[in-house]
């Protein structure tokens, strides 16, 4: 894709929601569906179109999906700061085609060594409220995506490290063109405290107006700290200078953090067991604890599996009782994970049990497949913790991406990257944002006397929601999903594995459709889909209409290796293939 045809497609991309719903047939999907991305050698697909024409050139030259992984993730650090970069985390399923093995590996933000459980609690004992706990250092985790980066490369790399870094120092020095999408991020912060520090505010704003879309933006900062990056690997960044410049930026006058040197240079990336659910003769595979993502996603699915969701497919006339069936069976898969779902480093979660298929049927009888129930009770799954906890019910908030990749060699991955909330604590450092991730855990650290399983404690990794999956068909990967979007992210990729493989959808149809959410309360429908919220009403749920602004990215892999790339018309990104 040239770079006219890139321009081209960022201009349409900003045309307003109404204008893309016009070509809707019947309203069958909230945004008209881009169109897929075909290939039969490898496939890229991302959340911004300069980053997956990068991805695609490294494919192209050879590279591996863990090479194009690097050079995506740090232009995207560039061109999408508000969601991901290398001051935030991630987590990764990579399939390695050689061995014929699912790795999943664990780069989450770590809490400083010095945090203990009550570090949210205000001096009246109470937990401080989220904006107040969001901005400056304080919530500022160690990071973990360049180390995670660096992983990947030297397990699956062909590439050389700093020829996958070059792309990125390009851009940051000579500059790109503000997105539509980041130019209206930058303007929607505006309230939520984005200028409060002088490094963040002098490179988003001009005075006092936020920069506007068309902009030129270049950033010698990053582009300094990508050469140390390329010529050192993550050692600078871990035990060097950019260790030393994020400590002291972490320093804040307001709300100052606790992070040292000793944190940075002592993180390490955890190769964790996947997490694998059965479906329809699948198995869906992705990030075991910390992050809920798997857990939950499989839940979902193995709850419905109890039912016929391929005869009430999108354009039947019973459709809404699909979403009913989906809604009930989130609030289950939700309730499960407030109670016990954390860092499995520091809680026995009972993973094991909370998949048992006998426990799933008995879950699933309870649902009624003609009217809403209230909100659900955790279950008691088998091989679970005897001790008594409280249930967490903090959302994690959506400024996060997604990446997937397939290679030539027949490698693929599924990388779900954040610095948690959108543009993180605001700090900024060498050019880069840093996260907000300490509060994903949460800020109360016990409830009617008992512990909460995601409290903080020292090293502890905050729960995620975030669930890159690769779906395996006779020991082989089929589909490579993902989403940003807090701790929605398991309903945008449940459902969507649903109309894959239950509706026979094609992916890009798939991503299009409206969603339809429920985190154990109110049902929530994507705006613009009336007759389906009224009809799920008349099913006895409690309704609220609302922007569901997932960014899902899929790969589908054929039986005969073609590939089908798509990416959600919510958002900029783009699939590309060959």
């Amino acid at each position: 894709m040239t770079r006219t045809a890139l321009a081209a497609l960022l201009i349409a991309l900003a045309a307003p929601a109404a204008a893309q719903e016009a070509v809707q047939p019947e309203k069958t999907f909230a945004f008209a569906p881009k169109p897929a991305a075909q290939g039969t050698e490898f496939m890229v697909a991302a959340a911004n179109p300069i980053a997956v024409e990068a991805g695609y050139a490294v494919l192209e030259k050879g590279g591996t999906a863990a090479d194009a992984l690097v050079t995506v993730q740090l232009i995207l650090n560039l061109v999408e700061p508000q969601s991901s970069g290398i001051g935030g985390g991630a987590f990764l399923v990579y399939w390695d085609a050689e061995t014929g093995r699912l790795t999943t590996l664990d780069g989450r933000e770590k809490a400083p060594a010095s945090a203990t459980p009550d570090y949210w609690l205000g001096d009246d004992g109470e937990p401080v409220g989220w904006w107040d706990a969001v901005v400056g250092g304080r919530s500022v985790g160690v990071p973990g995506t360049l180390k995670l980066l660096e992983e990947a490369h030297d397990r699956w790399g062909k590439r050389p490290w700093a020829n996958l870094v070059r792309p990125a120092i390009s851009i940051a020095d000579e500059g790109f063109e503000i997105s539509p999408r980041l130019a209206g991020s930058i303007a929607g912060a505006v309230d939520r405290r984005l200028g409060d520090f002088a490094e963040t505010r002098a490179y988003f704003f001009n005075g006092d107006a936020p920069k506007a879309a068309g902009t030129l933006l270049k950033n010698p900062k990053f582009a300094e700290t990508l050469r140390l990056i390329a010529a050192g690997g993550s050692k600078p960044f871990y035990e060097g200078e950019i260790a030393r410049d994020i400590v002291a930026a972490v320093k804040t006058e307001e709300n100052a953090g606790e992070l040292t040197r000793a944190d940075l240079s002592g993180y390490a990336v955890v190769e964790r067991a996947p997490v694998c659910a059965p479906y329809r003769g699948h198995d869906v595979c992705g990030m075991g604890p910390p992050s809920s993502g798997a857990l939950t996603v499989g839940q979902i699915l193995m709850l419905l599996e109890h039912f016929d969701m391929a005869g009430l497919a999108p354009g039947t006339a019973n459709h809404a009782d699909a979403r009913h069936l989906f809604a009930e069976a989130g609030k289950r898969a939700y309730a499960d994970r407030a109670l016990y779902m954390a860092d499995s480093d520091f809680v026995r979660v009972p993973t094991r049990g909370l998949l048992d298929r006998a426990y799933m049927t008995l879950r699933a009888q309870g649902i009624d497949r003609l009217r809403a129930g209230g909100k659900a009770q955790a279950g008691n799954p088998p091989w679970r913790e005897a001790a008594s906890r409280s249930p967490d019910t903090d959302p994690d908030r959506p400024g996060t991406s997604h990446i997937v990749v397939r290679d030539s060699y027949g490698n693929a991955a599924s990388m779900t990257t954040t610095i948690e909330t959108g543009f993180g604590s605001r700090v900024m450092v060498r050019g880069f944002l840093l996260n907000n991730e300490l509060t994903d855990f949460s800020r109360a650290p016990e409830r009617d006397g008992r512990p909460i399983a995601n409290r903080v404690e020292a090293g502890k990794r905050p729960r995620s929601s975030m669930a890159p999956t690769i779906v395996m068909k006779d020991g082989a990967p089929v589909l490579l999903i993902g989403s940003p979007g807090g701790s929605r992210i398991i309903n945008y990729v449940a459902q969507s594995v649903v109309a894959i493989l239950d509706w026979g959808m094609d992916p890009a149809e798939a991503l299009a459709l409206p969603h339809v959410v429920n985190r154990n309360g109110d049902t929530d429908v994507e705006e613009g889909s009336d007759a389906l919220a009224a009809a799920l009403k008349a099913l006895g749920h409690t309704v609220k209409l609302r922007n569901l602004n997932s960014g899902l990215h899929a790969i589908q892999i054929d039986a005969d290796g073609s590939l089908t790339g798509a990416a959600d018309p919510r958002r900029e990104g783009i699939a590309m293939g060959k």
